[in-house]
């Protein structure tokens, strides 16, 4: 081990000799050093306190890569390393070089392939080659696109190999992700290593994604300053969602999903609130087969049907264009120094990992007969599971996997065992060595193709492990490209050069986020409406407890039934058969299940789950501080779930948690979110929640006349969870009567919190939606909440406190005019959704007219 002016190499092992550190002679490379130098004055607490910051810094800004059944929950936290991944400029120009080769050579193959055909003609290319891989699609043949290139974004996995250089080891070109994480990385390493930052003059990557914002703006059919380009995403459940999100926000471009996409006339459109509105850009992140149901999968809800058809008529540019997962074909990697000489007379720039294609006969017995020392795929593989290492196959296993090689030859492809480079990390306080694998992405310019100076990098969980995958643990770089002179200020102010983009008003906004926004206020108005209440009946059931009495008095009865009509989580206290009174008896029980359990709909677990739902899928609307206070409330109840502790004192301490949080959350969303990006929704859903929920629990509280005392304590409790009462002991200053509570909850068209003044809002709200100003007639959701508005200011409260005469207790004037109110703002609800949110229904019938039979 050599000797430098460092101690951070004392404990440095690594199993391999190529290690990104050292020279071929087992020098530090003079970058590596200066790191390291740097490092030795923060010592190994300075370090880890960095590591600990980044950690944090990520955490706060919710950074994600969603895990398939990962029992720690879908939304594994996005892990970086402190120590960055070094090259040099020196190097990494060669790269540059290689990578623009290897991006013009798939750009024609792909043009090949869905085109003349000459690879497969001239014999360059085995047919089986091409036509065995699943990435073919036949409904893409003879497709010509508007752009000047056919492969805008390219990808390719780096790995050095034995002779010291990186080595091609995959391509991908379907969908290609990495970028936003690429970005995110060094925008957290910028910040939480600022002076070494800048000491090691780490070139910019900011200018890149200038140019691939020019590339979605060029690729327009349409040539316009600023044509309408949108983000297609599976959908927040992806393994890469927050990429697709933070993209979005950073380009400042839609995010959408098939859902909000139409086909009519030959063109693509964006469901819009006020109606459609043409696409000319789509940068996709949906896999090639799930694009069109029309032509391709049909079981498929993640397009669009009919996208290629529109794409034929060169009425769309699709980034990257449908079927270009052809590319990333193993099979191909055999044949790509034939095709380099046969398009460009010029051998390839970067070497590849060797291959053998099995389905040629001198390659295939070649394969078999030296299965344990290679790594076999199939061409056409669709996941990871489908690699075998045959160093770790048993006799048995190898067998099987000849037998399957000699039946369908063509199918598999053979790669030597590359042993990773290694490179330092930050593990537990001390630098350990850790294999990894490099993604550089390239994308169509107009001198041909740009690539970024760095990338992601990804490295194993720990130091056995070979196979490098975020999926199974592993972790994160920042990649430094170096040079040896300060970087000059005007390109740390590349983006600032950026076109600009259109505002966009709400008539704009896509459908699907509009519903998004419309129920991620419905959910947040249900989760703090619900919290508050059943707090207070938690305090009561404390009082009791501290009291050492029975929980069987009629209030507390009311107040559980009022809990089951308010949540809806039905029977529960509110059935009369024998399992109710078991309910009744048992309320803790009960309680406990309303609270916690997440399979049961209206519980509060199940609706903060709905509401998380609501907001994971519009996160790229955002701030970092909504975030923070989101991953605050998401914390807090996790703990609680986690916890064993289910007293009553526990239960009453995390809903005082979750409601303050849920106020400042709802605090900053009116901050951070316009009106024009769709914050009317919001608020619309928001007060439709609230409005229903107050009716609710003034049907459950104040319909039915009890004793004095008990009607006083109703009142109260009603007061108490809607936090209204000092507003009315300071509007009243008197005890508290039926008909003044009616005033103030329900009547008072000044109060923010009385039923009154939020129909009054809704009303203004909706007001302002496209639909509302298109003509001078009402729109029927207008016309709803108008008659529930009107209904109210001609209610008396000196009319609805009276009961029927004789022995009946039951205010039915009252409860008549809430029954009311609740069906009328349930239709008002049902109209916003049909009008705005319809996506199924018109996406088929649009479709049919494109394509009639």
């Amino acid at each position: 081990m050599p000797i430098t002016s460092t101690n951070w190499l004392s404990n440095y092992i690594t199993e391999y000799k190529n290690d990104e550190m050292f020279t071929p002679n087992n020098g530090v490379k003079p970058y590596w050093n200066k790191l390291l130098t740097e490092f030795d004055k923060l010592g190994v607490n300075g370090l880890m306190a960095r590591q600990k910051d980044i950690d944090w810094l990520l955490s706060e800004n919710g950074v994600t890569y969603n895990v398939y059944n990962d029992p720690n929950g879908m939304h594994r936290p996005w892990n970086l390393n402190v120590v960055p991944f070094l090259l040099h400029q020196r190097e990494w120009q060669t790269i540059e070089v290689g990578l623009k080769q290897r991006a013009e050579l798939l750009n024609l193959v792909l043009k090949d392939i869905y085109g003349e055909g000459n690879l497969i003609k001239n014999g360059i290319v085995p047919y089986e080659v091409i036509y065995g891989h699943r990435g073919f699609l036949r409904q893409c043949a003879g497709i010509e696109y508007p752009t000047d290139k056919f492969l805008s974004m390219y990808a390719a996995e780096l790995a050095r190999g034995t002779d010291g250089r990186l080595w091609i080891v995959n391509d991908r070109a379907e969908a290609p992700s990495g970028m936003g994480y690429a970005l995110e990385n060094r925008s957290t390493t910028s910040r939480i290593l600022p002076e070494m930052y800048a000491k090691m003059n780490v070139k910019r990557i900011s200018g890149f994604f200038r140019e691939l914002n020019q590339m979605l703006v060029d690729a327009s059919p349409v040539k316009k300053e600023n044509p309408n380009i949108v983000i297609l995403t599976p959908g927040s459940r992806n393994e890469t969602y927050f990429e697709h999100a933070y993209l979005s926000s950073f380009l400042g471009y839609p995010l959408v999903q098939g859902n909000d996409l139409v086909v009519r006339d030959g063109f693509l459109w964006m469901k819009s609130l006020q109606g459609l509105k043409r696409i000319d850009v789509v940068l996709r992140r949906v896999d090639d087969a799930y694009t069109d149901p029309l032509e391709l999968r049909e079981d498929s809800h993640l397009g669009v049907a009919g996208l290629l058809d529109v794409v034929r008529r060169k009425n769309v540019s699709i980034i990257n264009p449908v079927g270009s997962g052809v590319i990333e074909n193993p099979g191909l990697i055999p044949f790509m120094p034939a095709i380099a000489r046969y398009f460009f007379n010029e051998e390839l720039i970067l070497p590849q990992i060797a291959s053998w294609w099995c389905g040629q006969e001198q390659e295939k017995k070649y394969v078999l007969d030296n299965l344990p020392q290679l790594v076999i795929k199939k061409i056409d593989r669709t996941n990871r599971e489908s690699i075998r290492f045959g160093e770790f196959l048993t006799q048995r296993e190898l067998n099987d996997l000849k037998n399957d090689i000699e039946q369908s030859p063509y199918s598999y492809v053979a790669q030597e065992k590359i042993s990773f480079s290694t490179a330092p990390n930050l593990v537990q306080g001390t630098i350990e060595s850790r294999n990894l694998v490099t993604r550089a992405f390239c994308i169509a310019s107009a001198g041909g193709y740009s690539v970024m100076p760095g990338g992601l990098v990804r490295v194993a969980p720990d130091r056995k492990t070979v196979r490098v995958s975020n999926q199974r643990g592993g972790t994160s770089k920042d990649f430094w490209v170096l040079e040896d002179r300060p970087i000059k200020a005007d390109q740390l102010r590349h983006w600032q050069k950026r076109s600009p983009v259109a505002i966009s008003g709400l008539k704009d906004l896509p459908s699907l986020t509009a519903e998004n926004l419309y129920w991620a206020g419905r959910y947040v108005g249900r989760t703090l409406v619900n919290a508050r209440f059943l707090r207070m009946v938690m305090r009561q059931i404390a009082l009791v407890q501290n009291r050492n009495e029975t929980p069987d008095s009629v209030k507390l009865e009311v107040l559980f039934k009022a809990v089951t009509h308010l949540t809806g989580t039905y029977p529960g206290f509110a059935e009369k058969t024998k399992e109710g009174k078991l309910a009744m008896e048992n309320p803790m029980e009960e309680l406990l299940s309303v609270i916690l359990d997440k399979d049961r709909p209206g519980s509060l677990a199940h609706t903060i789950a709905m509401f998380s739902n609501s907001y994971y899928a519009i996160r790229n609307l955002w701030s970092s501080d909504m975030w923070r206070v989101f991953d605050n409330i998401q914390k807090t109840w996790q703990s609680f779930e986690d916890s064993n502790d289910r007293s009553v004192n526990k239960i009453l301490k995390v809903l005082n948690q979750l409601i303050t949080r849920l106020i400042a959350f709802m605090g900053l969303i009116e901050e951070s979110i316009l009106v024009q990006q769709g914050l009317l929704l919001y608020f619309i859903g928001l007060q439709l929640e609230q409005s229903m929920l107050t009716i609710s629990k003034c049907r459950s509280l104040l319909t039915i006349e009890y004793e004095e005392q008990v009607e006083y304590d109703l009142l109260e409790y009603l007061l108490t969870s809607h936090e209204s009462l000092n507003i009315y002991r300071y509007s009243y200053r008197s005890y508290i009567q039926l008909e003044n509570v009616l005033d103030l909850v329900v009547l008072d068209l000044e109060y923010p919190r009385s039923l009154t003044f939020m129909l009054n809002r809704i009303q203004k709200d909706i007001a302002r939606l496209p639909h509302s100003q298109e003509d001078h007639s009402l729109c029927n959701y207008q016309k709803y909440i108008f008659e529930a508005f009107s209904k109210l200011r001609l209610a008396e409260s000196s009319q609805l406190i009276k009961t029927k005469s004789g022995s009946d207790f039951f205010r039915a004037d009252l409860d008549r005019l809430l029954k009311e109110l609740s069906g009328l703002l349930y239709e008002t609800s049902k109209s916003i959704t049909s009008t705005y949110f319809n996506h199924t229904d018109n996406q088929n019938q649009l479709v049919m007219q494109s394509f009639p039979i």
